[in-house]
């Protein structure tokens, strides 16, 4: 049984534990619901969540226990040479999940029969051949160790897959006898529910934490792997950037660090001075009617696909400043530059700050600017002396949020900026950002375990660590202009 369909049958069994129990419950009080502790719908949810809890946490754990039990199982008995260190034993077992799929697709389009995929040999039949006719693609031909393997991989999978389904069932059924047993006048259905409703809700923001812990340990255990592998003086102080696949890398860091600070600051120029004044007239002087138009004009801006901005900038933008400014002044002749990708990331970067601001702004209560109107101050020395300072905290948020975005675009930067990574302060010549590093380092056909693969890891723990600064220095900001206003 697929887990699709598992996922109705546990629907199903709720939907039914919900019926009885509520039924039951009523049937104890003669139907008069006045008698019961809690309201007749909690008893029914008490035993819809009987159902529920432990067939989907068996299935979530089932699901997430069974590849690594049957790839250790399958490991262990195939050649050394295959498993010889951890990517060689990657590959291969991605080998082995490719040809299981593809005799499982065979099955499933006639072209095998279920005891002629299990007794199929690479003696009497090209593999690839047959995996190729139903849409399964392999770089190379299959060997007989792999082709053993995947049967063996498809044998224990459906014998898991049969027990999943038994285990699923049978934890269902139970849930759902014992949610209606419990259904009973002096049950306290409805302290359960909430407590169970109180421990999905903590379970919902344990994910958000775990799920930054997790990709914070992620990056910190390759980063050690990368630094026993390159030495972190030349990683953090050399001024040149030159991967090499082959031997012979130079991964300095301080190049890539001046691109993506560069193109964030000309983006910030861009971006906070126009979606700032934006905001404050929308928010201060603009009437009803104009609001309602002009808003939703620039939030359509944040709709945009990148890629769009990235067209943008390589058609529009790019050649307009090569042409007016960086020619007739001597400061290059190409299209792609620092300026360029800055000024796009600006120009998508308006509506966030604009919109947030916006509604920063209209919170201020109106009580602060009526004192200050009535102390005879202009409507713009309340903005500026009023408003504006009490509004700063989401302001700060809104700017921050911006420089995030700038400091991790990368398709604009590609398309707008290049892919040079250098140190200069001409702001018409191509440069790069680390983000466009990292995803280059990251694919292809690369060795995982070298260096030029692993240095995306450090490139994005560098990266964490300037979001992370950039977070303190605008909560700091915020605290003194509290302290300074409250």
């Amino acid at each position: 049984m697929s887990v699709l369909m598992i996922l109705a049958a546990i629907l199903v069994l709720a939907v039914a534990a919900y019926v009885l129990s509520r039924q039951r419950v009523l049937a104890s009080t003669g139907g008069n619901p006045r008698f019961l502790h809690s309201l007749p719908g909690y008893y029914g949810w008490y035993g819809a969540l009987s159902v529920l809890i432990p067939a989907l946490g068996a299935l979530v754990i089932w699901l997430i226990v069974q590849p690594m039990v049957i790839e250790n199982r399958i490991s262990t008995n195939l050649p050394a040479a295959l498993t010889a260190d951890a990517t060689q034993a990657e590959l291969t077992m991605a080998d082995i999940r490719r040809v299981a799929g593809g005799l499982d697709a065979a099955i499933g389009q006639g072209a095998l029969t279920e005891d002629a995929a299990s007794t199929l040999s690479t003696g009497s039949t090209n593999i690839r051949d047959l995996l190729a006719s139903v849409g399964v693609a392999l770089a190379e031909d299959v060997s007989p160790e792999i082709l053993s393997a995947a049967q063996d991989y498809r044998e224990i999978s459906h014998w898991g897959a049969a027990g999943r389904t038994a285990l699923v069932i049978v934890l269902a059924a139970l849930g759902l006898f014992w949610g209606v047993t419990r259904a009973h006048k002096d049950f306290r259905a409805r302290n359960r529910v909430e407590q169970v409703i109180l421990a999905l809700l903590i379970a919902a923001s344990s994910i958000a934490i775990l799920t930054t812990v997790g990709i914070i340990w992620s990056m910190v255990s390759e980063t050690f792997d990368f630094f026993t592998k390159y030495p972190f003086q030349d990683f953090f102080f050399s001024l040149t950037w030159s991967p090499n696949f082959r031997g012979g890398s130079e991964l300095g860091i301080l190049p890539l660090i001046w691109g993506t600070l560069y193109i964030t600051l000309v983006s910030m120029l861009v971006a906070v001075p126009i979606g700032l004044f934006a905001a404050i007239y929308l928010a201060e002087y603009a009437s009803k009617r104009t609001r309602a138009w002009v808003k939703p004009l620039i939030e359509i801006i944040a709709g945009i696909p990148t890629v769009v901005f990235g067209i943008f900038a390589l058609v529009t933008v790019g050649p307009a400043l090569r042409d007016w400014f960086a020619e007739p002044m001597g400061l290059g002749n190409s299209g792609s530059s620092v300026m360029t990708a800055g000024i796009v990331i600006g120009i998508l970067n308006i509506p966030f700050i604009s919109s947030l601001s916006d509604d920063i702004i209209n919170a201020v209560p109106q009580s602060l600017r009526d004192g200050s109107l009535g102390l005879g101050a202009t409507k713009s020395e309340t903005v500026k002396q009023v408003v504006l300072p009490a509004a700063l905290p989401g302001i700060v948020g809104a700017i921050l949020m911006a420089a995030s975005r700038a400091i991790g675009e990368t398709m604009i930067v590609v398309m707008g900026a290049g892919a040079a990574a250098k140190l200069s302060l001409n702001p018409f010549e191509a440069m790069t950002t680390m983000t466009v590093k990292i995803v280059g380092q990251l694919t292809g056909d690369t060795d995982f375990a070298a260096p030029e693969t692993l240095v995306a890891f450090a490139l994005g723990m560098t990266l964490f660590v300037i979001t992370l600064g950039l977070n303190i220095f605008a909560l700091w900001i915020v605290r003194k202009y509290r302290e300074q206003y409250e």
